[in-house]
């Protein structure tokens, strides 16, 4: 658990992949996204009472960011996460929560912002930023929950990614596509098995995942 001098130091760090500031649980339907991308990912916590700057601003209601926080949990996740609460106390007198997601072993976590399973979306952690999973990276964290072993077959296709990610570092789906003149389907597959396998690495982005050397 977190000590007042240890959370200082925690914040002069910054948001990263485990670590995110909320000044308050206004639009905790936004916070849950970043709730939910930590349990897919690596765990992490979430500050309530630190602006983005990092400044130690603290809540004047704990107890009404805390309630809406437990409802949004509810409301917002599934299958629940599991987390724990801790309440530091500032110099000026009011608290920061500090929410600490563990990584989920067994489920895939699902943000939920209608309560129709067909709205359910898949949030995954990028450095600071919290960015909705592609198919591929859905697939890939389906599949390394059930922690079995990949082998692949090395043939022309995986000849051709692996001189084109000599040359230019990073691939995504649709230049995998172009270069091995394969469908986009197959191309797709293709990297999530290599990814599974820990040939390859994904990096989830908002516009095109992209995939390099593990």
């Amino acid at each position: 658990m977190l000590e007042l001098k240890d959370l200082k130091k925690l914040v002069k760090e910054g948001e990263g992949s485990k670590l995110e500031f909320k000044l308050k649980s206004t639009h905790p339907d936004k916070i849950m996204r970043e709730v939910v991308a930590f349990a897919n990912t690596q765990g992490g916590t979430l500050l309530l009472g630190v602006a983005d700057n990092g400044e130690l601003s603290g809540l004047k209601f704990p107890d009404e960011d805390a309630f809406v926080m437990e409802r949004s949990f509810a409301k917002f996740i599934y299958p629940p996460v599991h987390y724990s609460k801790q309440e530091i106390q500032l110099e000026n007198g009011r608290p920061i929560l500090a929410y600490h997601i563990r990584k989920s072993e067994e489920h895939l976590i699902y943000f939920n912002p209608t309560g129709d399973s067909s709205d359910r979306k898949v949030y995954v952690r990028n450095a600071d930023r919290s960015i909705q999973a592609s198919k591929e990276v859905r697939e890939i964290l389906k599949e390394r929950l059930k922690e079995k072993n990949y082998r692949f077959h090395y043939g022309e296709k995986e000849e051709i990614l692996m001189k084109y990610l000599d040359q230019h570092g990073k691939i995504t789906v649709n230049i995998f596509s172009k270069v091995a003149d394969i469908p986009l389907k197959q191309a797709s597959k293709t990297l999530i098995l290599l990814v599974l396998a820990r040939v390859l690495q994904v990096f989830a982005n908002e516009s095109e995942d992209q995939f390099a050397l593990a």
